[in-house]
C-alpha cells in the first residue's frame, strides 16, 4: 500500500501497512452532503429570469467547494500511509509533492500512544516514537493504535536481542 516491494531492503518484511484513520473524512462528507443539498435548493428556487446563468454560478461555486473541501482532503487521506517493517517505520504522504520519513527501529528508545475520548470511540490514536535525537516522530490518527503499539514493541524487543533460555 504505502511502499512497493522494490522499496524494501533485502529480506525486509512488511509487518503492518495502513492509512491514517478515516475520521479525517467525516467533515468532508458532511460538507459534501450540505453543499449538494444547497446546490439542489438553489437551482430549484432560482427565479426563471436567473436561468441559465444562476445555475452556472451555483454549479461553479459547488465545484470550488467540492474540490477544496472534499476532494483535496480525500486525496490527502488516501496518500497518508504508515508502514511498519521488521527494520523500520515508514511514513509517506503527499498528492503531488511526496514526503516520506524512514525511522530505523534500532533508533527508537520509547514508544507511547495517546487516545482522546473521540479517538477511543473511533478506534484510533496518536503514536509517539521517541529517539535519542530528542525530536519524537508523532504519527497522528493511527488505526487500532494499541495493536500497532504492541507490534512495534515486539519488533523492538526482537531487534534489541531478547534473552534466550539458552543464555542463562
Amino acid at each position: 500500500m504505502a511502499i512497493t516491494r522494490d522499496q524494501l531492503g533485502r529480506d525486509e518484511q512488511v509487518v503492518l501497512s495502513m492509512r491514517t484513520h478515516g475520521k479525517a473524512l467525516i467533515v468532508p462528507v458532511l460538507i459534501l452532503l450540505i453543499a449538494s443539498s444547497l446546490l439542489g435548493l438553489a437551482i430549484a428556487f432560482f427565479p426563471p429570469d436567473w436561468q441559465p446563468w444562476g445555475t452556472y454560478a451555483a454549479v461553479a461555486v459547488y465545484l470550488l467547494v467540492f474540490i477544496f473541501a472534499v476532494l483535496l482532503p480525500f486525496l490527502r487521506w488516501l496518500t497518508a500511509t504508515y508502514t511498519i517493517t521488521d527494520r523500520r517505520i515508514v511514513t509517506r504522504r503527499g498528492i503531488i509533492n511526496k514526503t516520506g520519513h524512514d525511522l530505523p527501529l534500532r533508533r527508537i528508545n520509547n514508544v507511547n500512544y495517546e487516545r482522546s475520548l473521540t479517538d477511543r470511540m473511533l478506534g484510533c490514536g496518536t503514536l509517539i516514537l521517541e529517539t535519542a535525537a530528542g525530536q519524537p516522530l508523532v504519527l497522528p490518527d493511527v488505526p487500532r493504535v494499541e495493536r500497532v503499539h504492541v507490534a512495534i514493541n515486539d519488533l523492538l524487543y526482537d531487534t534489541h536481542g531478547a534473552p534466550d533460555a539458552s543464555d542463562e
